[in-house]
């Protein structure tokens, strides 16, 4: 686990068990983000990669983390990108941006960051699941 976080437990094996470890203050910020996922791409599997909850839907969607100060969202570059005037109220790096654990998620931008990377995914993926992903 890297430094700062905030629970030091080497495997997981589902989401359940990731946010179950974590202060209460914590799990609230984990449970609401795992729901904006799940409602901006419903379709997506829920996996443990890299020991972050992760949302996979024809390829990873998005990882998050928490650590002792911020819950770190992993959308990929190309949607730090696509949403970078948005992110910059926020710390983050090219693939991650760092919400603040004691301030409240940016759930509309969070929302439209998933369905981004669900869009992105779909059209990255092979002609025969076009039909799939142009329903969404």
């Amino acid at each position: 686990m890297g430094k700062g976080t905030i629970m030091q437990i080497s495997k997981w094996d589902t989401i359940d068990d990731y946010i179950s470890g974590f202060p209460v203050e914590a799990k609230a910020q984990l449970r609401l983000l795992r729901r904006l996922i799940h409602d901006a791409a419903p379709d997506a599997e829920e996996k443990i990669v890299y020991q972050m909850p992760t949302f996979y839907f024809h390829g990873n969607l998005v990882h998050f983390a928490a650590y002792k100060s911020h819950i770190g969202f992993y959308p990929a570059p190309s949607a730090i990108a696509a949403f970078r005037d948005e992110l910059s109220a926020y710390k983050g790096a090219k693939g991650s941006v760092r919400f603040p654990i004691n301030e409240p998620l940016p759930c509309d931008l969070i929302a439209r960051i998933v369905a981004f990377r669900f869009r992105e995914n779909c059209n990255n993926w092979n002609e025969k699941n076009t039909k799939e992903c142009a329903e969404r």
